[in-house]
Parts: C-alpha cells; sequence; structure tokens
C-alpha cells in the first residue's frame, strides 16, 4: 500500500496543487485508519475495506471524543484516496459511495469589532524598533487585505509594489491573485523595510516579513503575535489570523461594498464561500433597518 500512497501524495501535490500541510494531514488521516485496521481486523490492506469497517472506525473516534468536525474531515481524506484509486483503476467501487457525513453544530465566527481594530492599531503600545513596526503591520495588513495566514507568512519581498500599491499572494491551490493596499500600509511598509535592512544575518532574503534571526515568519508564531494583541483589547474567546480574516470581509460588508468584490479580495473560488461571512453583515443592516423605517416607529 505505500506505492498508492506514495503516488495519491504526488498526485495530491503536483496535479491537485494542496499545500505541503493539507498533503501531509490527508496522508496522516490514511494512516491512522490503516493503523486501525491492522488493530481491529489484523488487516490494513486498503484496498479490500468495506464500509462497515470504515463505520466501525467512525463510531470508534466518537468514542474517543472526537467531533463530528473532525471525523467528518478524516472520512474526506478517505474519500479523496478512495476516488484516486478509482481514477487509477486499482478499486472498482469506493467502499465510502453512500456514506453520509455527520451532523456538525455551524460555528458563528464571531469579528472583532471596529472599536477592538482601533485600540489594537491606534491606542495599544508597541515595542521600539523592528519588532512593533513588524507586529502591526502583519495586523493591519491582515485586517485592510483579508490575507490568509499560509499567504502573509509567504509573501515574498518581490510581490510588495509599492509603486501600484498592490501586493501579489499565492492562495490556495497556487492561484495569484493581485490586493491593492492602502496609503497608510503603504507607509508602514517603507518604515518596515527600513528597520528591516538592519537585521544581521538574514537568512531567508526573499520572504518579506522576517522573524529577528533571519528567517521566515511560521504559523505558531503569527497566530501567538494575534492572540497576544488582540488579548489586550477584547474578551473574545478566538482570536486569530482567521478571525482578522473575517473582520475584513465583515466590516467591508457592513459598510456597502459589493460581495463580489469581497470574493475577488478574498480569493475564493465560489461566492458560497463569501457568503459565511454575510451573517453579521445582515444583523448589522437589519438593525439599521429597524431603526429607520417608519413602520417601525408607530
Amino acid at each position: 500500500m505505500e506505492n498508492s500512497k506514495n503516488k495519491f501524495h504526488d498526485y495530491l501535490l503536483l496535479e491537485k496543487n494542496y499545500s505541503q500541510h493539507t498533503v501531509t494531514a490527508y496522508i496522516n488521516d490514511i494512516g491512522f485508519f490503516e493503523s486501525f485496521l491492522s488493530n481491529e481486523y489484523d488487516d490494513d490492506n486498503l484496498l479490500r475495506v468495506n464500509y462497515n469497517q470504515i463505520r466501525s472506525w467512525i463510531v470508534s473516534l466518537s468514542d474517543d471524543g472526537i467531533s463530528n468536525t473532525s471525523i467528518n474531515r478524516k472520512i474526506s481524506s478517505l474519500k479523496s484516496f478512495y476516488k484516486f484509486l478509482l481514477k487509477t483503476k486499482q478499486i472498482e467501487v469506493s467502499p465510502l459511495l453512500k456514506h453520509k457525513a455527520l451532523k456538525s453544530p455551524k460555528k458563528i465566527q464571531i469579528p472583532f469589532s471596529e472599536k477592538e481594530l482601533d485600540l489594537v492599531l491606534n491606542q495599544i503600545t508597541y515595542k521600539e524598533g523592528f519588532e512593533g513596526i513588524r507586529d502591526k503591520l502583519i495586523i493591519d495588513l491582515f485586517y485592510t487585505t483579508g490575507i490568509r495566514r499560509t499567504e502573509l507568512i509567504n509573501l515574498k519581498i518581490q510581490n510588495v509594489d509599492l509603486s501600484n500599491k498592490t501586493i501579489k499572494v499565492i492562495g490556495k491551490r497556487n492561484k495569484e491573485r493581485i490586493i491593492p493596499i492602502l496609503t497608510i500600509i503603504e507607509e508602514q511598509v517603507k518604515k518596515y523595510l527600513s528597520e528591516r535592512s538592519s537585521i544581521q544575518d538574514v537568512k531567508e532574503a526573499d520572504y518579506f516579513f522576517l522573524l529577528t534571526n533571519g528567517v521566515k515568519l511560521n504559523d505558531s508564531f503569527v497566530y501567538r503575535l494575534i492572540n497576544y494583541y488582540f488579548s489586550n483589547v477584547s474578551e473574545k474567546v478566538k482570536k486569530s489570523p482567521h478571525i482578522l480574516r473575517h473582520t475584513f470581509a465583515t466590516h467591508l460588508l457592513n459598510n456597502g461594498a459589493d460581495i463580489n468584490s469581497v470574493k475577488e479580495l478574498l480569493g475564493h473560488s465560489s461566492l458560497a464561500s463569501t457568503q459565511v461571512y454575510t451573517h453579521n453583515s445582515l444583523a448589522e443592516l437589519q438593525k439599521v433597518y429597524n431603526g429607520a423605517h417608519p413602520r417601525n416607529k408607530k
């Protein structure tokens, strides 16, 4: 089976253009299922699997306290693998042909308020020099562009175009998009680049954002940074880069932006992905509507 898994790995990476992080998650999920088969059925041959075995794994995961959302993600990895086996004619029928996803509660992402953003960007004190300037720019770039965490980490210095006030980011499946930046961001970028030039021993000079040791940012650093600064101004449970992306979209929609324009800025392939951000903008619209319509004043 290792050969099939290796080919599936390459297929996801090279043909589907999935990120290495996503591909690793898929392969790990398949590996966990393989281990389950070995332990429970003394047979880890994935080509001989039936749906009852998959259902047993689902029950086992649920008994271990794994959420329905996480179970669905693992089963999605298996589905993709069996689709690949069908495509490459290694099996004739997928054991997941009639599987239906488990019901999972819809999570409402609560964006930061405009007041919270104002406090973080204009009221709190940042460190002097490179670190403070970098941290503030990271937060402001998330909020003013809706960029994803991975896109920000992998932003190349050559793709920051101050003359046109744009940045070019590489999104999911290697899709490129151009995002405009505000004048206030342009000013911060210039200040940041000035401080960045003073870093000794830069190891990954191609990347725009660097740590003090001259290497590019990593996922955990960016998450901790956002959580740290917003913990000073917000009591929301979740404080993450994705919430800033959500905030970007919600605030644009609240202030009259066209949903198709927001879709393009976010890099969504379908409008359905963008529509999840309309929940809060509709609530805001309803509040304005209730306060303004004459029929509601009688």
